[in-house]
């Protein structure tokens, strides 16, 4: 997904950026940036960071870097901070999100101003490029950010740096967060709201939906005003999310602990230890421990020096290889128990099979698995949870096409997606003998709302029952909203 930090100070920012940015690594796997501006203009420096941490990278660069302004990301995919030059002067960017209509954007822009974009390879355009060409469509940088937003399918959030201050602008539905922080000195803006406590920041404010902020060393300014639809990506608290960080009010780590508790309130199994897959899991699975009664212990242990993310490297297969070899068995806490599994979700279901026969290989005599959320039946299309080619990479929607055949109404694939149906039952059925679970029971997502604490209209919940698909009213499903016009 990515993640990004921005510092305006009346000092030098490097070093505050350097971290601020650092405590973003979670957040993406293959590129990672920062970009200042002081008394010598703008400077930047770009790396690869694929298997080497973001701190190894830039340790020279962050000697030579000098500036009061600056902006940094970590990206799975795109090279940013970007340098652009324009009518509006000269700026950084960087980006965060998925545009769904790349491809048609990039053809608007170009037919109509003869833009050329640089390729990144395969071909494809770099989204923090198209974002540019977007903002320089337009007089201001306000006007150009709220360019992004109207046009952007999917979602775009983003900050943009000019020589004086630092824009920020929440996407138009706030599914990722925006936060600023504040000490004697200086202000930040960041994705996650812990990358700036240790840095003597403290919380400021938290941009709503759609909103766009001007951030200078001196203070911030609202320059547009919060919507008031919110589309917040529930996965921030299943997966992505650091444990310390808090979204809309709600701690990562306290949600994932109420999730378990729930998760164990409809649960009658009684496992000889309850775990959970390192290391999103663990948080769920304690609060399921603390709530049933039952030991939690860990029966693996993640082995993450030189493979902290098991899903770093492009090949699915090598991801696969690396999720097992990075897992390392405790035999005592294994060899003939019942064993009770906590996952953030199931996707694909091949990391977890293999987990699971690799508990049975190493004694367990049951395994019962409890993802922390509901069975997931869309892909992302809005901050590339799944970058699958294919709904059908989904085991849920390949057990669905082996019921139902290939063409299935909306209508029916609801019925998948209601805990209380028959089609539900037996899908998940389906997917314990294909998994070779003992038991499986996913989370449902009212119980999982409850678990967030926000209202569901102000939640994301689109790869489990495609609520919040509708752009033109950003909170219904397309098969009942009510308004007029969408743009999906």
């Amino acid at each position: 997904m990515g993640g990004f930090f921005g510092v305006a100070s009346k000092k030098d920012c490097v070093w505050d950026l350097f971290f601020g940015t650092d405590y973003h690594s979670h957040l993406g796997t293959r590129r990672a940036g920062m970009t200042v501006f002081g008394e010598n203009g703008f400077d930047r420096a770009i790396h690869d960071i694929t298997n080497a941490p973001f701190r190894t990278k830039f340790d020279r660069d962050v000697s030579e870097l000098k500036g009061n302004l600056g902006i940094g990301c970590i990206s799975d995919y795109e090279p940013q901070p970007l340098l652009i030059r324009s009518h509006l002067g000269t700026f950084a960017i960087t980006t965060v999100g998925r545009i769904d209509n790349l491809d048609e954007l990039a053809e608007e822009v170009s037919s109509s101003s003869g833009t050329q974009f640089l390729a990144m390879s395969g071909s494809n355009i770099n989204p923090t490029e198209l974002a540019a060409c977007l903002v320089n469509q337009k007089d201001s940088f306000v006007e150009g950010i709220k360019n992004v937003q109207r046009k952007v399918d999917g979602s775009l959030t983003l900050l943009v740096m000019t020589e004086e201050g630092i824009y920020a602008a929440r996407d138009l539905y706030g599914r990722t967060p925006v936060m600023i922080g504040k000490k004697d000195d200086a202000y930040c803006v960041s994705f996650e709201s812990f990358a700036y406590i240790n840095l003597g920041y403290s919380d400021e404010k938290e941009l709503g939906p759609g909103e766009i902020v001007y951030i200078t060393p001196e203070g911030y300014e609202t320059l547009a005003p919060a919507g008031d639809t919110m589309k917040i990506c529930t996965f921030l608290w299943i997966y992505y999310g650091y444990p310390n960080s808090t979204y809309e009010g709600v701690n990562v780590e306290n949600m994932r602990y109420e999730c378990g508790a729930m998760l164990a309130g409809r649960d009658d199994v009684r496992p000889d230890i309850v775990a959970g897959v390192p290391d999103s899991g663990i948080a769920h699975a304690i609060g399921y421990a603390n709530k049933s009664g039952i030991p939690f212990a860990r029966p693996f242990i993640k082995y993450t020096p030189t493979w902290p993310r098991s899903f770093m490297p492009t090949d699915q297969s090598m991801r696969n290889l690396i999720a097992h070899m990075k897992l390392i068995p405790v035999d005592a806490l294994i060899r003939g128990k019942s064993l009770l599994l906590i996952d953030d979700s199931i996707v694909r279901g091949t990391q977890l099979r293999e987990t699971t026969e690799f508990l049975y290989n190493s004694g367990a005599r049951e395994v019962h698995i409890r993802p922390a959320c509901p069975p997931l039946l869309y892909g992302c299309k809005f901050l590339n949870f799944s970058r699958s080619n294919s709904e059908y990479d989904l085991i849920t929607r390949r057990i669905i096409r082996e019921r139902e055949g290939d063409d299935v109404s909306d209508d029916v694939l609801a019925t998948y997606a209601d805990p209380d149906s028959d089609n539900y039952k037996e899908m998940l059925e389906d997917i314990r003998k294909q998994l070779g679970f003992t038991s499986l029971i996913f989370h449902r997502l009212d119980d999982m709302v409850r678990s967030v604490g926000i209202d569901k209209s102000k939640l994301c919940t689109y790869c489990w029952d495609r609520q919040g698909d509708c752009r033109a009213c950003g909170k219904c499903s397309i098969t009942d909203c009510n308004s007029d016009v969408h743009t999906l």
